[in-house]
């Protein structure tokens, strides 16, 4: 491939599987279904559950709500280009196509984290404050909240595309996962991609890194309450209230960063595990956080149990 100096960008880009399993594509299927199986159902269930019962029309609920809604669309978004190359070996995509789901799959990851942070914020003031919890978190701040946190992914990830379409590509058109990331379209370009890595690097930290930042603080704003707390049984079931949202705080942030790490600053980590660490990011998460939510949330649970016993009456 010679470009001579000219402005290139190819028709498409060619997706990988798992690199060196490929002949085992399709039983390596089996678990990726039932993982994405379980994140529709696990979370439309979520959704059902909190839209049906009055008791959970609280801000932590709504929280979860918009939790649900970020999972599903990270789903849909790596469903079909997964499952094509695993069952079809479809592994074509057309650039704008690639360019548009990987807009919406980090949108959403943002999106994600932002809601883990409105959900710590929740608990502080839950425990903190909990007399004045119900005037602060009002069902019109709850929408404030979630049309802002859906405005900063959007405005900040806009530029994104744009940049990456400014570029001229080499003849290599073979990206590392089954689904478009910013770091892997950006790899592939012959230009300079200076200005791709500082913008990246700079919207991540202020929007991912802050929010982790600000649920750290708000854990430890949360300690330092229930330290104060007079009787052991306080303590524990004030903490008790955050086991679920610690849970999907580590789901989440761990692979992240992981995933981050190993696009920056991992060029000899094996294929394999690059591909590992980014099916652990985008595909667990929205399975566990419904099983997360229904086993550690006693309101989510009987909910879920009466819901049952209706069908079976």
């Amino acid at each position: 491939w010679e470009f001579n100096g000219s402005f290139y960008q190819p028709p498409a880009f060619l997706m990988m599987g798992i690199p060196g399993l490929e002949a085992l594509h399709h039983w390596i299927s089996i678990p990726f279904c039932a993982l994405y199986l379980i994140a529709l159902l696990g979370n439309c269930m979520i959704l059902f559950i909190i839209k049906k019962t009055q008791s959970l029309h609280e801000p932590m609920y709504y929280f979860l709500s918009m939790l649900a809604v970020t999972d599903l669309g990270l789903v849909l978004c790596t469903l079909p280009t997964t499952l094509g190359i695993f069952w079809f070996n479809m592994r074509r995509i057309g650039f704008d196509a690639c360019l548009t789901q990987m807009y919406f799959i980090h949108i959403l990851s943002f999106i994600e984290s932002s809601v883990l942070l409105a959900m710590a914020f929740d608990r502080f003031i839950a425990i903190s404050h909990p007399l004045r919890h119900p005037s602060i978190l009002t069902k019109t701040t709850v929408i404030k909240i979630g049309l802002a946190i859906i405005l900063r992914g959007m405005v900040s990830l806009l530029p994104i595309p744009f940049l990456l379409k400014r570029l001229t590509y080499c003849g290599k058109t073979e990206l590392s996962h089954s689904f478009c990331f910013h770091p892997d379209i950006m790899n592939l370009a012959c230009a300079d991609i200076k200005v791709n890595v500082f913008y990246g690097m700079i919207i991540l930290l202020t929007t991912v890194g802050m929010d982790f930042i600000f649920i750290v603080l708000s854990y430890i704003l949360i300690i330092k309450t229930v330290i104060s707390l007079a009787t052991k049984e306080e303590c524990l079931k004030a903490l008790n209230t955050c086991v679920s949202h610690i849970c999907a705080v580590l789901v989440f942030f761990i692979p992240m960063i992981g995933l981050s790490m190993i696009h920056r600053f991992g060029k000899n980590v094996p294929p394999l595990v690059n591909t590992l660490v980014a099916y652990t990011y985008l595909i667990i998460p929205p399975a566990l956080n419904p099983i997360i939510y229904s086993i550690k949330s006693s309101h989510i649970r009987e909910a879920l149990l009466r819901a049952l016993w209706r069908k079976s009456e």
